[in-house]
């Protein structure tokens, strides 16, 4: 499997394809990242040195690529954040040239805006790109439940509500949705879920919830839910796969009390997931 991966990348820490590329690696997918953004470090710390890369390089280097006539081997695209409108065309673009070389070529978006703790932290133009032009071209999406009440225009609490704002999603063109992060009122204390639906159903994964915020963990999701979905076509084998891979990722970065994803020491969680969570079919 081959994925064209354009997201940010830092020097410091993992986020953007600096989580991405190495979980997937490990798993036996060649990546040909192409960055966005080459910073120091993410701009959690409030401050960080580097540029952004103009849409006009982004796309100098993905036409690079096109030249090598590489494109039709790429089985998926995947995005994350967009730090600028240009890009997202950008980002369009190239799943356009890959799907034509392609056409059974997936497009898996992270439609980042932010979280129900923090709410938006992109630029105003950034949300409303991703819902009315970048989503709807999108096969998978894999938003938070905040990002979901967004891209739908709901409020996403409990399961049935969820649900129902992932239908609305799959409406807008995906036909796959990756639900992060679901904090349903309803749930057992301290612990937190994701839901996958699809044409085929939907099934739902709970975990302890680790008290902690990880910067990246989020890119790891998406990368891995996106390559073993793309591997199997079972979205329950994946979300179990996924679920285990992050939640050993995340347990070892809180145990070794870093600030940033201990992502090469937890690299046999991606490689040997555990798969101790159940998946329950919910539709």
């Amino acid at each position: 499997m081959k994925i064209l991966s354009i997201q940010s990348a830092v020097a410091y820490g993992h986020v953007g394809n600096s989580a991405a590329v190495f979980p997937l690696q490990r798993i036996g997918v060649e990546v040909l990242p192409v960055y966005t953004v080459n910073f120091s470090n993410h701009t959690g710390y409030g401050a960080w040195r580097g540029p952004l890369i103009s849409p006009d390089d982004v796309r100098e280097v993905i036409t690079g690529i096109d030249e090598r006539g590489v494109l039709g081997e790429i089985d998926v695209v995947l995005s994350g954040y967009q730090g600028g409108e240009g890009i997202g065309e950008v980002i369009l673009e190239a799943v356009a040239r890959v799907k034509a070389a392609n056409p059974s070529a997936l497009y898996s978006c992270d439609p980042v805006m932010g979280n129900a703790r923090s709410g938006c932290f992109v630029a105003p133009a950034i949300p409303i790109l991703l819902r009315d032009r970048v989503v709807p071209q999108a096969d998978v999406i894999t938003p938070n439940q905040f990002e979901l009440g967004f891209l739908t225009g709901t409020e996403p609490a409990d399961l049935a509500s969820t649900l129902a704002s992932a239908d609305l999603a799959r409406a807008l063109g995906p036909r796959t949705v990756l639900v992060t992060s679901v904090e349903r009122p309803d749930r057992l204390e301290d612990t937190i879920e994701m839901l996958a639906v699809t044409d085929d159903g939907a099934w739902i994964v709970q975990t302890p919830h680790i008290p902690m915020k990880a910067n990246g963990s989020g890119d790891v999701t998406a990368a891995l839910f996106t390559a073993h979905y793309r591997a199997s076509g079972d979205a329950a084998d994946a979300l179990a796969r996924t679920v285990s891979s992050v939640f050993d990722l995340l347990t070892t970065t809180y145990e070794s009390g870093q600030r940033e994803l201990q992502l090469v020491e937890s690299q046999e969680a991606y490689a040997h997931p555990r798969m101790q969570f159940a998946v329950t079919q919910v539709r």
